[in-house]
């Protein structure tokens, strides 16, 4: 069995991360050597950085026993234990889905409760629970970043799928959005909800009526520029850009009626009250966005609870179907992850990242582990002096301003080793 170095940030308690180079043990038979190309930092990485041992996922004593974060991975089987060989092979492929949901634990998960597997590692050891619960999935695509993005795209296909619908009479739920609906995004031009304007433009069930808002002018302008409404009507979707509209304004677009479908995309209680209102007859409300106070509430209307039969849903991951749902479209080209992306940086870059993410404005943090380099944002390349920059911003202007399979190869070439 191979020894391995490797380098990695790890929780050690509230607000204590540390990129430490330690080696790993040799692997078990029933364990897998893999190699971390890259990962993108969640929100949820911030929370467990905040919260320590008080989050959910985090098991207590890591002070003594520290975890490696990061979840949204991608990389290369090294070696593969015995009982594995007749389905993983060394130079495959990786992605993780992380809610591994063993009964023994149900919160133990990578990124957050392991000592040998997250992320943000350059090496990893992949426990048997992963693969005996069937979370480690072969990636066939091209582009790492396209693996580790799998993960939020899951989450935001777990979403669609979790919403429910009845109907008068009949108790039995029809799960997933209301094909042909009328859908609202709240808050949806950051970075999980352009994965979701994405997503409903391209998957098979998709609504009739699309209306996305937020309060930022400029986000919302560079989402109409990524998703455009003439592409929308090719897709049969009628899609609507408005800044921090009204409640009155929203149920006019709807025409009167409301909302099949209403994802909150931020923790914000007048949103959150707002969706509620815009609910039409037998309405879903989805709060996807994971708040950090454990006692944030907000009002929700019990008459039409009642009488309107609205419901609410939520979610705080995708299952391993969404996963799988999520690389296949990325595989195919029906959805493209890359407009999430709007900062890379190398391993190092990643303890002050995850700890001022949400001062830190854009979409996604990509991570490249291999590499040394400054969270950077891509639209400071044309900026800087540095050559690796010049081409960088050469690449990713020939690609409309998005990061991209080509920039991604020129990095993992060009870069500086870690």
């Amino acid at each position: 069995m191979l020894k391995m170095k490797t380098k990695a940030v790890r929780l050690y308690g509230k607000n204590d991360l540390r990129l430490e180079e330690f080696e790993l043990p040799p692997i078990s038979g029933d364990e897998i050597l893999a190699k971390v190309v890259s990962d993108s930092v969640c929100m949820s990485s911030y929370k467990a950085a905040k919260q320590g041992a008080e989050h959910k996922r985090v098991p207590d004593g890591i002070d003594r026993n520290p975890v490696i974060i990061g979840h949204e991975f991608c990389g290369e089987l090294v070696e593969v234990g015995a009982k594995w060989r007749g389905r993983f092979k060394p130079g495959d492929k990786f992605s993780i889905q992380p809610a591994i949901n063993a009964p023994e634990n149900v919160y133990a998960a990578p990124g957050y409760s392991f000592p040998f597997i997250g992320g943000d590692a350059t090496y990893i050891i992949i426990p048997a629970v992963v693969m005996e619960h069937d979370c480690l999935l072969p990636y066939g695509g091209e582009a790492f970043y396209h693996g580790s993005l799998a993960e939020p795209m899951s989450c935001i296909i777990g979403g669609f799928h979790v919403n429910y619908h009845t109907q008068a009479g009949c108790y039995t739920h029809q799960m997933g959005i209301v094909k042909g609906g009328k859908m609202a995004l709240l808050a949806g031009v950051g970075p999980m909800g352009l994965g979701a304007i994405d997503y409903a433009l391209h998957c098979e069930r998709r609504p009739s009526l699309l209306v996305v808002t937020d309060i930022d002018e400029a986000r919302l302008s560079r989402a109409a520029a990524l998703y455009t409404p003439e592409h929308a009507k090719q897709r049969g979707v009628e899609l609507v850009y408005r800044k921090a509209p009204g409640t009155e304004s929203l149920m006019e677009l709807s025409g009167g009626a409301g909302y099949d479908d209403v994802f909150v995309y931020a923790p914000v209680a007048p949103i959150v009250e707002q969706a509620g209102a815009i609910l039409a007859y037998d309405g879903c409300l989805n709060f996807f966005a994971g708040p950090t106070d454990p006692e944030f509430s907000a009002r929700f209307n019990f008459y039409d609870a009642h009488y309107n039969a609205a419901h609410i849903a939520g979610n705080s991951g995708g299952n391993t179907d969404d996963m799988r749902e999520a690389l296949e479209m990325m595989a195919e080209g029906k959805i493209d992850p890359a407009a999430m992306v709007t900062h890379v940086g190398g391993l190092d870059a990643v303890i002050h990242t995850t700890l001022n993410l949400p001062e830190i404005p854009g979409g996604k943090k990509l991570i490249y582990n291999q590499i040394s380099m400054p969270l950077t944002a891509i639209a400071d390349f044309p900026k800087l002096e540095d050559p690796l920059f010049a081409e960088l911003s050469r690449l990713t202007e020939r690609s409309g301003g998005l990061w991209s399979l080509e920039c991604e190869r020129y990095l993992l070439q060009n870069g500086r080793p870690l």
